[in-house]
């Protein structure tokens, strides 16, 4: 068999394989493992996986790696980022370091809104080449599959010039991108007064021209949806705001998705259900019935431990209980300037397991496999299986654990994009 790239005599190959969908429960304990393993990869595909012996007598290679006691494992997919921002938060975050919290700096005209006037200034090329920068971290941190949000533009314009740079980093760097629509993150502070003309801004004028973005942009082409996410939350978007929201993306073709649970519960997880969103984010004080709920649903739990880390809290999403009641569990970074400046899902994974319990197996397919079906692309990639995208990582370790039991060091060796070495 002829086959362009075949990497070979891994320690491990860890495949987070799942051909009958999302991992849940006691299957999240399996990582795939293949001793002495070996991936076979033609025409940006994976051809098969399985033990170096039988590949290496059976395969004509173009180009090989040779990954002696390393570990070979999917790309990471990190599905909730803010990675399109410009300026920073440092001085919030020493304000937070001194007692403030993250609401009230909020809602002293911090927060969301700091971050909106940066980027409201920012060029389109400004906010692209800062933007740049974070996405090629992340893929140097192994990351080679995203979703992005807008959320910090908050107007017409400036919403428009973020999916711009959005599209812009699809065209120019070796990642997959998905593109989210979060116009309502904030309220801005020419509508602080008028949150029902804010939301009828939204529906009437951005959501109309975030969706005629889209059907121009390359995503359709590549088989990605557009979602529409909303930050349902005390003192930002109440549930009904967030079902009018939800609703009217929906009707112009947007996937749901929901922030919820970060701070109040306010029904956001039941809302998530009934609008049968691909994915319900934060969950941090998710109420047990609710959690119980949304164990017996196809939404995704995406988990944020960055944010609880970052803010200092003691408060994390209780992951161990989602998973034990057999739901679907992904995990994210939450890469944004204020809550999570952390473009590295493999640390957002060691905190998920000191704090949240979970175990390198469970993390591994949360940041996988289950991340893939948190964007809607978990047929396509996420895993090491015949037929999916050949997105992979070759580890400088001799077992994939020391991904999460080592902390602040980058043992990502070698990314692989479709196919290609990048």
């Amino acid at each position: 068999m002829n086959v362009d790239l075949l990497i070979h005599s891994a320690a491990q190959v860890v495949t987070c394989a799942s051909p009958d969908g999302p991992k849940r429960g006691k299957a999240m304990r399996d990582p795939g493992l293949i001793p002495d393993g070996a991936v076979a990869i033609t025409g940006g595909k994976i051809v098969e996986a399985g033990p170096s012996a039988d590949l290496r007598a059976r395969c004509t290679a173009s180009q090989e790696i040779d990954a002696s006691g390393k570990v070979v494992c999917p790309g990471f997919v990190d599905p909730h980022t803010h990675v399109v921002y410009a300026g920073d938060r440092v001085s919030e975050f020493e304000q937070r370091l001194g007692g403030a919290t993250y609401m009230e700096i909020m809602q002293a005209g911090g927060g969301i809104a700091s971050t909106m006037r940066a980027v409201r200034q920012a060029s389109e090329e400004e906010l692209l080449a800062q933007s740049r920068q974070r996405v090629e971290e992340m893929l140097r941190l192994g990351t080679t599959t995203l979703e992005i949000k807008t959320g910090y533009g908050l107007d017409v314009e400036n919403e428009l010039k973020m999916l711009r740079v959005i599209s812009g980093l699809q065209q120019a760097l070796p990642v997959d991108i998905v593109p989210t629509f979060l116009g309502a993150h904030a309220y801005p502070p020419e509508f602080q007064g008028d949150h029902e003309g804010y939301l009828e801004l939204i529906v009437a004028e951005m959501l109309p021209a975030a969706a005629e973005w889209y059907a121009k942009s390359p995503f359709p082409r590549q088989g990605k949806s557009f979602y529409c996410d909303v930050f349902c939350e005390a003192g930002v978007f109440d549930l009904e705001q967030s079902r009018v929201v939800l609703e009217a993306g929906r009707a112009m073709g947007l996937r749901p998705k929901l922030h919820a649970d970060e701070f109040e519960s306010l029904g956001g997880v039941s809302l998530a259900l009934e609008m049968s969103a691909v994915s319900v984010d934060h969950l941090d004080v998710t109420q047990p019935g609710e959690l119980r709920a949304l164990a017996g649903s196809d939404t995704v739990g995406v988990v944020l431990p960055v944010v609880n880390f970052h803010l200092g809290s003691d408060k994390f999403a209780d992951a161990r209980g989602l998973i034990d009641a057999g739901g679907v569990l992904a995990l994210a970074t939450d890469i944004n300037p204020g809550s999570a400046p952390c473009p590295s899902m493999p640390l957002a994974m060691a905190i998920a397991c000191r704090f949240q319990r979970l175990m390198p197996a469970e993390v591994l397919n949360a940041a996988t496999i289950n991340a893939a079906y948190a964007v809607g692309m978990g047929r396509k990639l996420g895993s090491i299986e015949p037929g999916k995208q050949a997105d992979l990582l070759v580890l400088d370790m001799p077992d994939y654990r020391h991904l999460v039991y080592e902390i602040g060091v980058n043992r990502v060796e070698t990314v692989i994009k479709n196919g290609m070495v990048v």
